[in-house]
């Protein structure tokens, strides 16, 4: 999981552009939310969940991510939490739970919310699923189709957390690239910039260019010299 420093960070950098009211939810909102953390589960929905859920109005909508991230931390969220409210929410509250993954997630049990998140063509949710979570714990076979999905939809491959690392020397995402480009040639469209940049990583020389030795030089005769 992300080290609680990086939570510290964003709380301090989303209390800094809030207005005091929206500071003074927050505040309580978190605070409602470790208090319910360690509580017996109970048959009402727990106060933070509603909070979760009402962060747009209260935040703005350009913070709401940031704050409902704090909450499930707050909250100390499991996967069958995150799984429920996934499937009960919105789509900004879908990407807020994606968001959240890493933060609270160690091994590969909310995967099954990245895979879906990816079945959409709704691109905020797209770049959501492709983060750090997906990065550690995505298969290779479907992180590859995830990378076409961005290029499919849109979506910046800057989106998509450790990509030079799972990427590198990757000979069947090279072919994976080659086919979808041409594709799009042969149906006379354009092929994505950044289909080139990933393709780009996956070539071999592209992990050895680093520690390559340098090319032998001929010596000199006497006769070139002269010349």
């Amino acid at each position: 999981m992300t080290e609680a420093p990086v939570l510290d960070d964003l709380r301090t950098r989303l209390e800094s552009t809030l207005g005091g009211a929206a500071r003074a939810w927050l505040d309580q909102a978190t605070a409602e939310a470790a208090a319910q953390r360690d509580r017996p589960a109970q048959n009402t929905t727990p106060v933070w969940e509603l909070r979760f859920a009402e962060a747009g109005r209260r935040c703005g909508q350009d913070h709401a991510d940031a704050a409902r991230v704090l909450l499930l931390h707050a909250a100390g969220a499991d996967p069958a939490t995150l799984t429920r409210i996934y499937g009960q929410g919105t789509a900004a509250e879908r990407r807020a739970v994606l968001h959240a993954l890493p933060h609270l997630v160690q091994g590969p049990d909310a995967l099954p919310l990245v895979e879906d998140a990816l079945r959409t063509n709704d691109t905020r949710l797209v770049a959501a699923a492709v983060g750090p979570y997906a990065a550690q714990h995505l298969p290779s076979h479907d992180w590859r189709h995830a990378v076409l999905k961005c290029l499919f939809t849109g979506v910046p491959v800057e989106a998509v957390a450790e990509l030079d690392r799972r990427a590198t020397a990757d000979a069947e995402l090279a072919r994976m690239l080659g086919d979808y480009a041409g594709e799009r040639t042969a149906a006379g469209r354009t092929v994505p910039g950044d289909l080139h940049r990933v393709l780009a990583l996956t070539a071999p020389t592209a992990a050895s260019a680093a520690v390559a030795p340098p090319a032998p030089t001929t010596p000199s005769t006497g006769e070139e010299q002269e010349s």
